[in-house]
């Protein structure tokens, strides 16, 4: 498994996005992900979030041995106010007889302060150092929220703009710290503490996104 996980960031490593693309991509993935009709993630969901993590066009697919590869960002929430975002990496494989190829929008909710403290510290295993659920939606998502929330992170998965389950226990989530680094000049960690701004045109529409959900 160790070798499968780094043959997929040896692979992905040569088709990197940009900085600027990955932020773009982000932007329009999460305004997509809070506008899917009758499908909207549930608004207490969001509100009680202590991270967010956009990761836009991760690949999933393969010949019986399957992969997923993606790269993304991730935001803090200090208070009522966002950090900018740091850049994360997604890598996992799953066995099993797959053919073919698939771009995947996927977005994950952090709900506690310890599964991002985690996180934060080095690299993260979804279902192992976190639990991790498929997230609610719709009408009956706002009613299950109101009970309580029983998973560190919901995770949520989108194909052509139609929510598509994909099995995320055992994906690996990585802060870029090379990539954030280059970008704002400045370390990942003063970047999640909220030390560090940078005047980017679609961090501001992120923010202007998640800043309806306080």
């Amino acid at each position: 498994m160790k070798k499968l996980f780094m043959l997929l960031l040896f692979v992905g490593s040569m088709f990197a996005a940009s900085p600027d693309a990955i932020l773009q991509d982000s932007y329009y993935t999460l305004k997509e992900f809070l506008n899917i009709p009758e499908k909207k993630i549930p608004k207490k969901l969001l509100q009680n979030a202590k991270a967010i993590a956009i990761i836009p066009g991760v690949i999933r697919g393969g010949f019986v041995i399957g992969g997923r590869y993606g790269e993304g960002i991730l935001m803090v929430r200090h208070g009522r106010n966002w950090s900018d975002p740091v850049f994360v990496k997604l890598a996992g494989g799953s066995f099993g007889w797959q053919i073919g190829l698939e771009s995947i929008d996927v977005m994950l909710v952090f709900e506690t302060h310890e599964s991002v403290d985690r996180l934060v510290s080095g690299k993260f295993t979804l279902g192992a150092d976190a639990s991790v659920a498929a997230g609610p939606v719709g009408r009956a998502g706002e009613a299950s929220t109101d009970i309580k929330f029983r998973s560190e992170i919901y995770s949520y998965s989108k194909s052509r703009g139609i929510f598509a389950g994909l099995t995320l226990k055992g994906a690996v989530l990585d802060i870029d710290y090379e990539k954030t680094r280059s970008f704002y000049h400045a370390s990942s960690k003063s970047v999640i503490l909220g030390r560090v701004h940078k005047n980017n045109r679609y961090i501001q529409k992120i923010k202007t996104l998640l800043n309806r959900y306080r």
